[in-house]
């Protein structure tokens, strides 16, 4: 099916090069429509939530590139994109950026999963900045850290390994899901099994342990991995199960998961965040497509973008991204400013 779907592609794609089919809306207020060249799908859904992170495109434009930096620049063509993506009577705005990607990181005319790419791009834009400190910005933008606890269960003493996250993988359960009982369960205590003994420096043995991550901080853009995709026996297959996620949440769905050694940083209590974007696959694990939802920032109302096409959406259509065949991959929060404090 996915080889079928690769030469079906092929083909529409040579035909229609990279001019606009007269049928489609492929602007709609701040929203633009992009055209699909080689199974783009996957980079163009990420794009359009780029490109509503306004915050990114403020750190790029800071950025003034020398005369001599090469086209194949992935945060040179990713700010010409966004740039681009507001001109309306710009005709193809990220074909200089995919064929960057192209070069450095994805091949055409195959299927990729969002939350990979996602890290491409976003590793890839903070790896050739030649500016420090701005490539840091972009890395703080989307930086979730957390830190891996193993605590012995004969002395109680507690190794720490820091590390951090562009994205939060929740993995999914069967039957129903909230978005706060796969946070739940992603912080949540477990046991070693037995034979995974963990080394105790102060016991100077193994000894059974408990493993669990906690969150040390969250940055301002927040995006989550809802897990679909299963790999079983060699086979991987999508879970339609529902998983249903607020437009507004308060960060004490974290308090439980926070490090006892509390950063400067860390969340508190009565912050919020708030959905601006959604990578929605369609399809089956083999053989899918990628869209995506958006809010607009100046009316806050939601837009539905499938490649060159573009249409008003509701927040009841974003909902429908809960299960089934059509459902929520990627959602993209950010910390709103109009919390207390």
């Amino acid at each position: 099916m996915g080889e079928l779907w690769s030469k079906m592609s092929r083909l529409y794609n040579r035909s229609a090069s990279w001019s606009y089919p007269r049928n489609y809306g492929f602007y709609v207020s701040e929203v633009r429509g992009l055209f699909n060249d080689s199974l783009s799908c996957c980079v163009n859904s990420l794009l359009q939530s780029f490109s509503a992170t306004t915050e990114l495109l403020d750190i790029l434009n800071k950025w003034n590139p020398s005369a001599g930096i090469k086209q194949s620049n992935i945060p040179l063509q990713l700010k010409n994109a966004l740039l681009a993506m507001r001109d309306s009577s710009h005709p193809a705005p990220h074909r200089d950026l995919l064929k960057s990607l192209y070069h450095h990181a994805i091949s055409r005319y195959t299927q990729q999963d969002a939350d990979e790419i996602f890290h491409i791009i976003l590793n890839l834009t903070q790896k050739q900045m030649p500016e420090p400190c701005l490539a840091q910005e972009i890395r703080s933008l989307y930086e979730i850290k957390v830190e891996t606890q193993v605590k012995c269960s004969h002395c109680a003493s507690i190794q720490r390994c820091p590390s951090s996250l562009f994205s939060l993988p929740l993995a999914i359960r069967e039957g129903e899901n909230t978005l706060e009982s796969c946070i739940d369960s992603y912080f949540q205590l477990q046991n070693l099994a037995d034979g995974e003994e963990n080394y105790c420096n102060q016991c100077e043995k193994k000894q059974p342990s408990t493993h669990g991550q906690k969150l040390v901080s969250l940055p301002l853009i927040m995006c989550v991995h809802l897990k679909r995709f299963r790999n079983e026996r060699g086979f991987t297959r999508k879970l339609f199960n529902k998983v249903t996620f607020p437009e507004t949440f308060n960060t004490s769905v974290f308090a439980a998961a926070q490090s006892e050694n509390v950063a400067s940083d860390a969340p508190r209590a009565d912050e919020h965040y708030s959905l601006y974007a959604v990578i929605v696959h369609i399809g089956f694990a083999m053989s899918g497509h990628y869209t995506a939802y958006v809010k607009q920032a100046q009316d806050q109302m939601w837009c539905y973008a499938n490649d060159s096409y573009v249409k008003p959406a509701t927040w009841a259509d974003v909902q429908r991204t809960y299960k089934g065949d059509n459902t929520a991959y990627l959602l993209l929060y950010r910390k709103s400013w109009n919390s207390s404090g």
